[in-house]
């Protein structure tokens, strides 16, 4: 009988689908990246989602974001996902979270008793990415992580790689050195070795920030297709 995924069934099977529908997937950020990610996770059939951010849509998001219309623009990035998300798939079982990751809150991400069959980070802040594969390493939970797409132009570079194979991003570099000092020195990340373009800082950064990097509406998704993807091949192989 004709349904939703239909088309995906066909590549992989009615079992590998049902695997799906049974699986909770965490992701970190619902930038541009991440809203690619949720999305190709949602219309894979994954049946739980949480999803946890702490920004809203701002104007500078729409050239990029999925989430980012000018209908969207103040809400918070969690209730404008969440709302496209059930959408998408109306059963789907999901869990929004507006709050930020680190080592002082992660209880909250991670209670007793909840289970999550996969982990994918697509934040920003190094020490918050340190500590996420820090807990998911202490878990038993697959962790897949998206290193630097910003002040990039070039789709074709991004690629899937163990992070001791990665080279070329500065981001890559940091991740490895910190890791390796945490004990963990294989990490599937999704990287880009072509070099930064030049860029004109327009825009203010954040407190805390240096400054604002620079963002194609396509190798960010690019990334998070590609983050998607993977996690959904290996949940259906297992």
């Amino acid at each position: 009988m004709e349904n939703q995924f239909l088309r995906c069934e066909m590549l992989w099977g009615e079992a590998a689908q049902r695997r799906l529908a049974e699986s909770h997937v965490i992701l970190f950020g619902l930038g541009g990246v991440g809203s690619y990610t949720a999305e190709c996770l949602v219309r894979s059939g994954i049946g739980e989602l949480t999803i946890v951010d702490n920004d809203t849509v701002g104007l500078t998001n729409l050239n990029r974001q999925l989430e980012a219309l000018h209908s969207t623009v103040g809400q918070r990035k969690t209730d404008a996902v969440a709302a496209r998300l059930l959408d998408i798939q109306p059963s789907l079982r999901l869990h929004s979270i507006y709050g930020t990751y680190d080592a002082a809150h992660r209880e909250a991400f991670f209670p007793a008793g909840c289970r999550y069959d996969y982990i994918v980070d697509a934040i920003d802040l190094v020490s918050c990415k340190l500590d996420l594969a820090e807990t998911a390493l202490r878990l038993h939970i697959p962790l897949i992580m998206a290193l630097g797409t910003g002040n990039k132009l070039d789709p074709t570079a991004v690629r899937l790689a163990d992070i001791a194979q990665t080279y070329g991003c500065p981001l890559a570099r940091v991740m490895r050195k910190e890791l390796r000092s945490r004990g963990i020195h294989h990490l599937n990340v999704v990287f880009s070795p072509e070099q930064p373009a030049p860029t004109r800082q327009l825009e203010a950064p954040p407190p805390g920030r240096r400054s604002v990097p620079a963002s194609t509406p396509w190798v960010p998704a690019t990334a998070g297709l590609l983050l998607g993807s993977t996690v959904v091949r290996e949940l259906i192989s297992t």
